[in-house]
């Protein structure tokens, strides 16, 4: 059996690692480089950084800061914001990324995932997707672009099978609703687009206690888990979170 995976994941705005509800109300959370170095040294499976502000400042990801994470981890390292060509996926693999995570450039352009995929292989292109539910639609979630400031028309389940076929390796799933909040993951919405989908599904949004972790691995049918202000404002190591899990029989990698 595969082992679940544990991601820390490094919301990135002026430099700084920043936490907030539901995207709004962001509060400093430390340097990216000491805590990407910090996670790696821990144990953590892999990292993810995300320049959260660069699709609304229309802005490429800060290639330099990548470069100076990338340096200090050595664990695989996906790097998503802004990103709108595949030119600029070679430059943040060049810069130590492993995988480049994209969002709104690939709901404007999906041939950009077959493009990239084709160029740099499936391994590297992890889809990010912000899924807002749908008002009076039961089990129904929308597609949000630029941050889940701007919601779309999109179905996350369709999108998400659509993507595969186009060529996306991984989707990153992050419940806008559940973003912040430490209430626990959206269960049904990450159980829904893993079963739709053969390619692995990362749980984002919502993280609190361990038992969420847990439950969204299991009845979530998630393959991997992202969390943040767990372990930013030091509530829980990746140690922690590894020992809670295995104990409950989920299948992880052992920290050492």
């Amino acid at each position: 059996m595969l082992t679940k995976r544990i991601i820390p994941c490094l919301d990135v705005k002026d430099n700084r690692v920043v936490k907030g509800v539901n995207f709004l109300n962001l509060r400093d959370a430390g340097d990216p480089v000491e805590l990407g170095a910090r996670y790696s040294a821990e144990g953590a499976d892999e990292l993810v950084f995300l320049d959260i502000t660069a699709t609304i400042r229309s802005n490429r990801t800060i290639v330099e800061l990548v470069e100076k994470v990338a340096k200090n981890v050595f664990i695989p390292f996906t790097v998503g914001g802004g990103i709108t060509k595949v030119d600029e996926i070679g430059l943040l693999l060049r810069s130590g990324a492993d995988k480049c995570s994209i969002n709104t450039a690939a709901v404007m352009n999906p041939n950009l995932l077959a493009e990239a995929a084709q160029r740099f292989g499936n391994q590297c292109v992890v889809l990010a997707i912000d899924a807002k539910r749908t008002e009076g639609k039961k089990d129904k979630w929308h597609v949000t672009v630029k941050a889940g400031s701007e919601p779309t028309d999109i179905d996350v389940i369709e999108w998400a099978v659509k993507a595969q076929k186009l060529g996306a390796g991984e989707i990153l799933l992050t419940s806008m609703d559940a973003d912040g909040t430490k209430e626990g993951y959206d269960l049904e919405l990450t159980a829904a687009v893993s079963d739709a989908v053969d390619i692995p599904v990362i749980a984002s949004g919502g993280a609190g206690t361990l038992a969420s972790l847990a439950e969204v691995l299991d009845k979530g049918k998630a393959d991997a888990v992202l969390a943040a202000s767990i372990f930013h404002f030091g509530e829980y190591t990746v140690k922690d979170t590894k020992d809670f899990l295995a104990s409950k029989g989920i299948p992880i990698r052992p920290v050492g």
